[in-house]
Order: C-alpha cells, then sequence, then structure tokens
C-alpha cells in the first residue's frame, strides 16, 4: 500500500495538470463554438437566401418576356420596314416608267398625226 499512496504535491501537480487539459480542450470547444452557427442566425439567413432566390426567378422571368416581347417588336418592326422599301421601290419605279409612257405615247400621237396629215 505504500506504492498506492499519493503525496500532497504529486496529487497537487496532477490536478494542475488535469486543469490545464480541461482548460484546452474548453478552448478548443469554444474555438470550435464560435464557427458554429446559431439555428436562428441559419434560419435567417435561409430565408433570406430563398426569398432572394426566388426574386431572382422572377426577376429572370421579367427579363425572358421583356427580350421575347422586344423581339417581336423588332421582327415586326423589320417586316413593316420591308413593306415600306418595297412600296417606295414600286413607287420609284413608277415614277420612272410612267414619263417614259407617256413620252412614247407623245411620240406615238405625234407620228400618227404625222402620218395621218
Amino acid at each position: 500500500m505504500a506504492d498506492d499512496t499519493v503525496t500532497t504535491g504529486e496529487l497537487g501537480r496532477q490536478i494542475g495538470s488535469m486543469q490545464a487539459l480541461l482548460d484546452t480542450r474548453f478552448s478548443e470547444l469554444n474555438a470550435r463554438l464560435d464557427k458554429v452557427v446559431s439555428l436562428d442566425v441559419y434560419t435567417i439567413q435561409t430565408t433570406h437566401v430563398e426569398q432572394r432566390l426566388a426574386q431572382l426567378q422572377a426577376d429572370l422571368q421579367q427579363v425572358r418576356s421583356e427580350r421575347d416581347s422586344l423581339e417581336d417588336a423588332f421582327e415586326q418592326y423589320q417586316l413593316s420596314e420591308r413593306d415600306r422599301r418595297e412600296q417606295e421601290r414600286q413607287k420609284r419605279l413608277y415614277q420612272a416608267v410612267i414619263p417614259v409612257l407617256m413620252a412614247l405615247l407623245s411620240a406615238a400621237i405625234a407620228v400618227w398625226a404625222v402620218v395621218a396629215g
């Protein structure tokens, strides 16, 4: 039993060693807990992220619909511009052809008047 007895100094050293070990472990635990997010903060953050995603999806859908309407408007503009150019081309053609026909008709009448007269 003499070997099983612990002196007061040795007992104090062991208690000090255990105290230091506990301090180290609690420091590690506190460091880990500092990195952990509380459930309330996580819930708030998750809700915010979900709301932001919903808003971004709505914005994306709005941009898509605006783009589609812009594409439709541009296509309509191209069609109307093509029709306008075709009408303008026809007007220029008629403006060039009618005077030539009038000149030919005048020449034919003049020739007919000379031949008939």
